[in-house]
């Protein structure tokens, strides 16, 4: 028989269909007349009859002929919503689709797997892993050291032994020892209670990458979960049932408490929950619409599922990848202002980077160089102003190498060999915190530097180029107001990176009572590379705007092919339009991977490297350009702590 899930004003309802041939208006009515039942007052309504709906798909938003046949429109168990006429939805409602999720109209499920063991998991990974391309499997390492772990855990409970957060409270409560009787509801009202989180839920994206690093993390066999529960948690994600986790409420003290009690809560069948099938309902109906049993917990599965970092961790890891493909984009939007502004390439000199030894600075010339020499690509711009009387250019332009700042980096757990519980403290997120405020501060200076190229583009004293870069200026207003945009997003910046990691409040009745605010670290640096993208995507459209005014002169190979590039996606800017779009089109091709503005020009820096440094070998690229991080890109290294992740 087949059955079908509806929201009615809030509330989700289980409506079974005895026949096929049903149509859409019998669902809509059915439906209503359920609601209608459960309410004391029948929901205002005097009838099912008075009542005029419509219907549309949870997916999609897609409206449904309220005359077509379920088995003609709608699939067994899909999702749908009757939207009565005359009610006026809350702005705060949560949508049945979260923002950005657009994106997965194109969502098809993996065939491919990532094997887990706890400790190999790289930052590439877990992005890929999040944009939905793989499913997850555990190792039989990793199975066996969980099996191992348990056993420890079972072993607790049966001799009644006390151990905090199996057979005690929590936190202030430590001391309170809770009979065998109650060691499961223990664990069940500790992920009830703590899901106090508040704000927008994470993307579907961002909500795949943590529930990822979290089963990597138990993969590890520290936590004392059961082999059972972590495959229920496994089957969850690979069906990319994904609960709602609000993006505001950690203190990064005893892990990422709120957020990853969240991701339980959905787990265990309560709260709400999306997957590409179902949009958002209540938990129990997706996990049940995948044919997925909710996970009932264990004593200590409460404390396993929620005791770690992986909020700061997986937004970090996406603040990581970002910054990183940014960072080398800026090299080369810098080299076509620089050509645009008529600059010298002297001051990427390999004799001058050579004097001061700094792996960073010395990479981000040798960009200039393979983008910009004249021996191996001609420039007829360069060409044009070789013997100009300019001695040297602005520090926005010839200082870009020297603006490199890369950054060294180089709960409870169960010790299965030791047979015993340890009470450490690898949940704290003082670390990632103080590395992602790092982050944020280094990245921040490729839009300090950029906006004042833009300035420098757009000022026709400074650029000899026409004011704003338009023609007919006074009719026209050209860049000057993008300019000011710029301008606010690095302000904005400066605010954001103020460093979290120096803030604590004290909490948990002085339990915990100096916390990291890890979870601000990483969402305020994922807004300033935000910034930094858009501001550069501005620079990009300024510099292809400026080659308009020299043509017929043409610049080097690979810049040419940047310019091409831009031009698929924005025309030239002849006279004043909409511009936020062309904003939005540039700002694609800086985050797009296989479309992106690196894409085009990594070849021909990568054969200059090998034509002028055979023996050299590329730069990590974690190792960012213009002031990020060399960091260890293995989500399971020692320079992370193993539990936060």
């Amino acid at each position: 028989m087949p059955r079908y899930t509806v929201h009615v004003r809030g509330e989700w309802l289980a409506v079974p269909c005895l026949t096929g041939t049903n149509t859409i208006r019998w669902l809509g009515r059915e439906a209503v007349r359920r609601y209608m039942k459960n309410k004391p007052d029948n929901g205002g309504f005097a009838s099912v009859d008075e009542v005029k709906f419509y219907i549309r798909r949870c997916k999609g938003l897609g409206l449904l002929d309220l005359d077509d046949t379920v088995e003609d429109a709608l699939e067994d168990n899909e999702f749908v919503e009757v939207v009565i006429e005359g009610d006026i939805m809350s702005p705060d409602f949560i949508p049945s689709q979260p923002e950005g999720v657009h994106l997965y109209s194109k969502y098809r499920e993996p065939e491919q797997y990532i094997s887990l063991d706890g400790n190999s998991l790289t930052t590439e990974d877990l992005v890929n892993l999040g944009k939905g391309l793989y499913k997850i499997k555990l190792t039989p390492e990793a199975e066996a050291k969980v099996n191992k772990s348990r056993e420890v855990i079972e072993r607790i409970v049966k001799e009644q032994t006390v151990v905090y957060g199996i057979t005690t409270g929590f936190g202030k409560f430590a001391r309170t020892v809770i009979p065998n009787s109650k060691l499961r509801e223990l664990q069940v009202n500790l992920v009830r209670s703590h899901s106090a989180g508040v704000g927008k839920p994470l993307s579907p994206e961002r909500t795949r990458m943590l529930l990822a690093l979290r089963i990597n993390v138990l993969a590890k066999g520290y936590s004392g979960i059961s082999l059972e529960t972590l495959q229920q948690v496994i089957e969850a994600f690979n069906a990319s049932c994904l609960p709602y986790i609000p993006e505001k409420g950690t203190v990064g003290a005893s892990g990422d408490l709120a957020p990853l009690s969240h991701l339980a809560l959905g787990l265990i069948g309560e709260g709400k929950m999306w997957s590409p099938k179902s949009g958002w309902a209540d938990a129990k109906y997706v996990l049940e619409a995948h044919g997925l049993r909710p996970v009932t917990l264990k004593p200590k599965e409460g404390l396993a599922l929620i005791n770690g970092t992986q909020m700061i961790t997986s937004l970090g890891c996406e603040a990581v990848e970002r910054a990183s493909a940014i960072a080398r984009q800026a090299d080369i939007i810098a080299a076509l202002t620089l050509e645009v502004l008529k600059g010298t390439t002297r001051a990427f000199d390999t004799d001058i980077h050579a004097v001061r030894p700094h792996r960073g600075q010395a990479e981000v010339a040798f960009r200039f160089r393979s983008l910009l020499d004249s021996d191996h690509h001609p420039s007829e711009i360069a060409e044009s102003h070789r013997f100009c009387d300019r001695v040297q250019d602005a520090y926005t332009m010839r200082c870009c190498p020297q603006s490199c700042l890369c950054l060294d980096f180089s709960f409870e757990m169960v010790f299965a060999e030791r047979a015993e519980t340890i009470s450490g403290g690898n949940f704290h997120g003082e670390y990632p915190a103080k590395a992602l405020d790092y982050l944020a501060i280094g990245v921040h200076e490729l839009a300090a530097i950029s906006e004042r190229r833009i300035e420098r583009l757009c000022n026709p004293s400074l650029s000899e180029l026409p004011a704003f870069l338009v023609t007919e200026g006074g009719l026209n207003s050209g860049f000057m107001i993008a300019h000011c945009t710029a301008a606010a997003l690095v302000s904005e910046n400066k605010a954001l990176c103020h460093p979290s990691s120096v803030d604590s409040l004290s909490t948990s009745a002085a339990t915990e009572d100096h916390v990291s605010m890890g979870g601000w670290a990483a969402r305020k640096a994922l807004r300033v590379i935000e910034h930094v993208e858009q501001v550069l995507a501005i620079e990009l459209l300024a510099a292809c705007q400026g080659i308009e005014f020299l043509r017929p002169l043409r610049t080097t190979t690979p810049l040419e092919k940047v310019y091409d590039l831009v031009r698929t996606v924005v025309r030239p800017w002849m006279k004043d339009r909409f511009m936020a779009p062309d904003i939005e089109a540039a700002h694609r091709l800086l985050v797009e991977q296989k479309a992106s503005v690196w894409e085009v020009a990594k070849p021909y820096i990568e054969k200059y490297r090998r034509e002028h440094i055979p023996e050299s070998r590329p730069i990590s690229p974690t190792a960012f350009s213009l002031g990020l991080l060399e960091i260890n890109k293995s989500v399971g290294h020692d320079h992370w702590h193993q539990d936060e992740l």
